[in-house]
Parts: structure tokens; C-alpha cells; sequence
């Protein structure tokens, strides 16, 4: 089952995986910083569950001007020994018909040069390398 997280359990039950490609977030900052950018950005958090949860995706809908209305995806992990089961594909799959539903002309993402095998996923997806991304750091 796949399910939009919308109650601060179904939020902070998705932290332990979500925790495996942000282990920079601590335990007890994560439900206010979902909070917070679901309120600020619309930020939501989606699950993938058997009775305990195998996949999370951080995604928002926006707009740009030069390219219309898109599903940006912001975090996609299984959780870690449940790998290579199709819960990533299965999640994934989920996020195109949501973005189809909610009127999106595209999907975007933005994926670290060297996470080789998470590019190899979204080229099977059928995704596209469109563009450079460039990022400057203010704080050190």
C-alpha cells in the first residue's frame, strides 16, 4: 500500500528509512522539518508499507516558467536489505500517476554526481539528464 504521510505518526514512522539517505536529520528534528516545509514549499512524503515501511519519496509540486508545472522529487530510498524488491520502481510509479492526476507536465530531480546506481535506476525509468545543476555554499 502506498499512502500520503499526513498525520505526524505516519510522518515520523517514515523516518527510519528516510534516515538512511539523510542521516544528517536527527530523530526528533525530522517532524518539524517536514512540517515546516510542507507548510512553506508544500513538501509531502509518501510511504510504501507492508505493515512496516520498505520505500519513502519527499516530493513537491511546483511551477517554473520556462518549463510549466512539474513533480520535483526530492528523497527516494528503500529501506535498506529490502533493495532491489521493486519498492523504489513501485513508489516511483506511484509519484507518475500522482503528478498525471495533479496536472504536472513533468517529473524532476536533482541526483549526486557519484549515486551511480540511483542514475541507472531513473535512465531505466525512462528519465532524461536535461540539464546541469550549479550550487554555491553560504556557509563554510
Amino acid at each position: 500500500m502506498i499512502a500520503v504521510a499526513e498525520t505526524d505518526d505516519e510522518i515520523q514512522n517514515c523516518y527510519a528509512v528516510m534516515a538512511e539517505l539523510r542521516p544528517h536529520i536527527k530523530a526528533g528534528e525530522f517532524l518539524p522539518k517536514v512540517k515546516r516545509q510542507a507548510e512553506n514549499s508544500g513538501y509531502e512524503l509518501a510511504y510504501l508499507t507492508d505493515g512496516e515501511v520498505k520505500a519513502v519519496v519527499g516530493f513537491r509540486i511546483s511551477e517554473w516558467l520556462s518549463g510549466g508545472k512539474y513533480l520535483e522529487i526530492e528523497d527516494l530510498v528503500a529501506k535498506s536489505g529490502e533493495r532491489s524488491k521493486g519498492y523504489g520502481g513501485e513508489l516511483f510509479d506511484w509519484l507518475v500517476e500522482y503528478a498525471g492526476e495533479n496536472n504536472c507536465d513533468h517529473i524532476r530531480l536533482v541526483s549526486h554526481v557519484k549515486r551511480f546506481s540511483a542514475h541507472r535506476f531513473y535512465l531505466q525509468k525512462r528519465m532524461d539528464i536535461q540539464a546541469h545543476y550549479f550550487s554555491m555554499n553560504l556557509k563554510g
